[in-house]
């Protein structure tokens, strides 16, 4: 049945998962609170035209794979396919160019949608976290982003990875390439397949960011972007990698990365990852300091990455890389006949009052399934209360690690849990 199954490219993430996510996302915001980034949240969807005008109207992403439709009042809304436009739109509706520079923006798990094949780590509706900066033209700040993302990284304990980097020049440089690059394509026209064809006029430059195996001969032959710079664009290319260097960041410099986005200028980059298999890029972004005049806004540089949260997670898996925090509870409450329960419920509350993990038994089990469940769940501690404990004004508290068990005064069990959780 449709109602009860999924829409196909959307997965849920149950609870015995989603513990991964709030340690990856705690991560984030320890690194992004280093480099004294803020977070910022902007809508599910918004105008169509944005990302027509943003992202590019001759790229995939627009042509094909955008969630797109009439709202009630005729007006034409897509869901987000990126994160980078909406934040864009949100530095200018906002008048944040007006602020102290540079703007350092980041979001977390912010939801995008594109109709594409589900691929690993990529589905129709994904998650990425995101950093975006505003205001810096300086190739520090390139360097500064991309030492971001290999932080976050390192933090998480990923290893095997690769970055990437090129410059794909400005609006001084890029036309006399992207004549070069139509005069090629144009004499290996026959070789290319049938949406590299069509993309030869409007956008010859989207011609290297193909996929198709036909293809792949052609692009390699194809004239390199970092021969044609303008000196403005190659000084900056070089204070990039001097800046890496300085962080003892290793590179290497692939001229052939252009990024799928149309508003990529100069600096782009990627991290790649041989554990996802063909598919291996876990972070990409770059510079595009024309997007915010582009969109109605001021003269202003920027820059930023994208990753997705759902690939990170399956390169961290793939390592066998521990996630903390699955954990349920600290602490079960094992109760046995109706004025214990009642006892153990009031007790849960006081627990959870000084900030310790508490669940306790609402499906009428007997002691020895509270037992089974308490394990299952991870309980660190069980609290054991049955009438012979209530008459006696104890409780037994064992420790499910060790096994050992022990009598503790009921109105000094809150006082002992929370010495043992240190709060």
């Amino acid at each position: 049945m449709m109602l009860t199954k999924a829409p196909k490219g959307t997965k849920d993430l149950l609870p015995q998962d989603s513990y991964k996510w709030q340690f990856i996302e705690k991560t984030i915001r320890e690194v992004c609170a280093a480099f004294a980034f803020k977070e910022i949240r902007t809508p599910v969807f918004e105008h169509t035209e944005l990302f027509a005008r943003g992202v590019g109207d001759t790229t995939d992403i627009v042509q094909k794979e955008m969630y797109t439709f009439l709202d009630k009042g005729g007006r034409s809304i897509t869901l987000k396919p990126e994160g980078t436009a909406g934040v864009a739109r949100s530095f200018i509706e906002n008048s944040l160019y007006a602020d102290a520079q540079p703007t350092k923006l980041y979001y977390l798990s912010t939801p995008v949608f594109r109709y594409e094949n589900p691929q690993a780590g990529r589905l129709r509706e994904h998650h990425q976290f995101g950093v975006e900066v505003f205001g810096a033209a300086e190739a520090s700040i390139d360097a500064e982003i991309i030492s971001i993302a290999l932080t976050l990284f390192k933090k998480l304990g990923i290893k095997g990875l690769k970055l990437n980097i090129n410059s794909i020049g400005c609006s001084k440089c890029r036309p006399d390439y992207n004549q070069k690059l139509k005069e090629y394509f144009n004499s290996n026209k026959g070789n290319l397949c049938k949406t590299c064809r069509e993309r030869l006029n409007k956008n010859p430059l989207r011609i290297l960011d193909c996929k198709e195996e036909s293809c792949a001969p052609v692009i390699k032959n194809a004239p390199v972007i970092l021969e044609c710079l303008c000196e403005e664009c190659q000084n900056h290319f070089e204070m990039l990698k001097g800046y890496l260097e300085s962080l003892g960041i290793s590179y290497s410099v692939n001229p052939y990365i252009v990024r799928g986005l149309d508003y990529y200028e100069k600096t782009v980059f990627e991290i790649i990852s041989t554990d996802i298999g063909a598919q291996g890029t876990v972070c990409g972004g770059g510079r595009y300091d024309g997007l915010i005049e582009q969109l109605g806004g001021p003269k202003t540089p920027g820059i930023g990455f994208g990753l997705g949260i759902e690939r990170l997670l399956i390169v961290m898996e793939s390592q066998g890389i521990a996630f903390f925090g699955g954990d349920f509870a600290d602490v079960y409450i094992c109760t046995q006949g109706d004025e214990a329960k009642l006892s153990g419920f009031k007790m849960a509350q006081e627990l959870r009052d000084k900030g310790i993990s508490t669940e306790t038994d609402h499906m009428g089990r007997s002691m020895k399934a509270q037992f089974k469940y308490a394990n299952k769940i991870g309980a660190k501690y069980v609290i054991v209360i049955g009438g012979d404990e209530l008459k006696k004004g104890v409780v037994k508290l064992r420790d499910m690690k060790e096994g050992n068990e022990r009598e503790i005064n009921s109105h000094n069990i809150i006082k002992e849990l929370s010495k043992i959780f240190n709060f």
